[in-house]
């Protein structure tokens, strides 16, 4: 299998825990080639297929110089027998532009993973907002007034941007409502900006957990990540300690309940983001937690992801739509 990966700059990876460079490493131990590019690397021009400026890659296993590129060139990403959409949010107006040159690559016969449209329809935070019988209470607004009401009813809640990745902007805010007006100034920009804000879940003491699914199954463990000191965010960028566990039936039954719904519409992975029992955020862009799984349980990950992947362009071909641009 020729294999495309769109993704942030390859020498940004922290390879001992970058899901992207997981995914890289078990396709490269089959034997698929492996080629790269950032979304900056795609055109489109008049009366041509959407190309890409690429780098055919090898890995070396060595931690430091962790891959050679061993040619650039032009390619149309129909091309390729799987093109993945791995770049990391902030899902920004560059991000939605990405996902349309993705959707006419997939016109023109391309495989894309997670599929464009899919990814342009469910950011992040607000995705949530289609399953209420699996979240805490929500708001999504502009409207300051409409924050402070919410904080009156629920007393403990977090605020946070729709766009942000990693923990980044979240702000708690309890009882007293302390630094509440500058909260919602600093997010919304005086109204001029959507947030979110969600009634504070204390069993973020137990952690933060981020449950896989993987073509609309739920991989059998999930990474809580859980906060440390003073810190209410759970995020391993913030801090949090990442622990592999099994998941438990209620959030097994959730994954599953979410997974049919959504891997229909061509999301072939997704992370959920689990407080307790509620659904925080649900992740398509760039879903992480692959490597410390495995590392800690013994349950392939990429594998499984590759398993996917492979099945999904194979499919792709015997439906007869790669290449028809």
């Amino acid at each position: 299998m020729n294999l495309l990966v769109i993704a942030d700059p390859l020498d940004h990876f922290k390879i001992y825990k970058d899901t992207t460079f997981a995914m890289l490493r078990e396709a490269a131990r089959r034997g698929h080639a492996l080629t790269v590019c950032e979304p900056r690397d795609m055109r489109w021009q008049t009366g041509q297929p959407v190309m890409a400026s690429v780098r055919d890659i090898a890995l070396t296993g060595d931690a430091e110089r962790w891959y050679t590129v061993n040619g650039q060139r032009e390619v149309a990403l129909r091309e390729f027998d799987a093109v993945l959409m791995r770049k990391d949010p902030p899902f920004d107006a560059e991000f939605i532009y990405a996902t349309h040159l993705l959707s006419q690559a997939e016109r023109e016969g391309a495989c894309v993973i997670n599929e464009p449209a899919s990814l342009r329809e469910h950011p992040e935070k607000l995705a949530v907002m289609e399953f209420p019988q699996f979240i805490g209470p929500t708001l999504v607004t502009r409207s300051a007034d409409d924050v402070r009401a919410f904080h009156a009813e629920h007393g403990d809640i977090i605020c946070k941007p729709l766009d942000g990745m990693g923990g980044m902007g979240i702000f708690r805010v309890k009882a007293d409502g302390l630094n509440l007006g500058s909260i919602i100034e600093t997010l919304n920009h005086h109204g001029a900006i959507t947030l979110m804000v969600q009634k504070f879940l204390p069993e973020i003491a137990e952690g933060d957990k981020r449950v896989l699914i993987i073509d609309g199954e739920p991989v059998p463990f999930c990474l809580a990540r859980i906060p440390q000191g003073t810190e209410v965010r759970g995020n391993l960028a913030a801090g949090g300690k990442g622990v592999a566990q099994p998941l438990t039936d209620t959030d097994r039954a959730t994954a599953r309940a979410i997974g049919q719904v959504l891997a229909p519409r061509g999301l072939l992975l997704i992370g959920l983001d689990i407080i307790g029992t509620k659904v925080t955020e649900i992740n398509v862009t760039s879903p992480t937690g692959f490597q410390e799984i495995t590392q800690q349980t013994g349950c392939d990950v990429a594998a499984l992801f590759i398993d996917a992947v492979e099945r999904h362009a194979a499919a792709h071909v015997s439906a007869g739509t790669r290449g028809l641009g």
